[in-house]
């Protein structure tokens, strides 16, 4: 059976997910046609869908990639999470048996993914909680619209070099649902900002580097560099016989 454009954009966010796909990959059409076995033009409405989800973006002359997203657009993705995931739990009524058996089905592949060398499972896992708790509170579109959060902010932690630790983000996960069992949604509410302010706060992100830094210095007017006072009835230097270096390290 033929592959369709959902299929291969579902891949490949999942592949984003289980941090399989750095940002800034290359994701070449005939390459991903080659290897899903489908004609390039299923495989650019994929890409497509995706630049419009704002998983990939596209050059005229260089391709697909991978985002790579900026600092404002690292902390616009963490405060969109936030709104989303805050108000999410702050609408939702009392969670029915169902849905709490979903979760913590969903932690104890978790807590069994942590025990194994996968990292990408259990990257994905982790990330794909926040899906589940939307999917287990009755929204769907916004169980989408998390998925596509989640995997931005999977590539800003892959390029910030996050240093959050798995174990206690299980943990949190595991706290949150004990609150939403006990039906205390101010204290599962409470959780969820805090487990997504730790993991934001984990982000290495350095203040921005100027750009003009190195061209600044080099360019500076000499005349703001003081003259050394001249001794008092010192000959002036011969051009001919003054040493070129010292020369040069006076203007430099």
């Amino acid at each position: 059976m033929a592959i369709s454009a959902s299929e291969i954009s579902a891949r490949i966010v999942e592949a984003v997910m289980a941090q399989k796909l750095a940002p800034g990959a290359r994701l070449g059409e005939q390459p991903l046609a080659m290897l899903f076995d489908c004609s390039r033009t299923i495989v650019r409405e994929a890409l497509t869908r995706l630049a419009a989800r704002g998983i990939v973006t596209v050059s005229a002359r260089r391709g697909w990639f991978v985002i790579e997203p900026s600092q404002d657009e690292a902390r616009e993705a963490f405060e969109a999470r936030r709104v989303i995931e805050l108000g999410l739990i702050r609408s939702t009524g009392r969670i029915d048996k169902a849905a709490l058996r979903q979760l913590k089905a969903h932690l104890q592949r978790e807590k069994a993914a942590l025990k194994e060398s996968d990292v990408g499972h259990r990257s994905f896992l982790l990330g794909d909680f926040h899906v589940c708790l939307a999917e287990c509170l009755g929204n769907t579109l916004l169980a989408d619209t998390l998925r596509d959060f989640t995997a931005r902010t999977t590539l800003i932690a892959m390029l910030y070099q996050s240093t959050h630790d798995a174990v206690q983000s299980c943990e949190d996960h595991v706290q949150i649902v004990a609150a939403l069992e006990r039906g205390d949604h101010a204290a599962a509410e409470a959780l969820m900002a805090e487990h997504i302010g730790t993991v934001q706060s984990a982000l290495r992100v350095q203040a921005p580097a100027d750009p003009l830094a190195q061209l600044r210095d080099a360019l500076a007017p000499l005349n703001n560099t003081p003259t050394p006072k001249r001794r008092r009835n010192a000959a002036p230097a011969d051009d001919a016989t003054t040493d070129s270096s010292t020369y040069l390290g006076a203007l430099l």
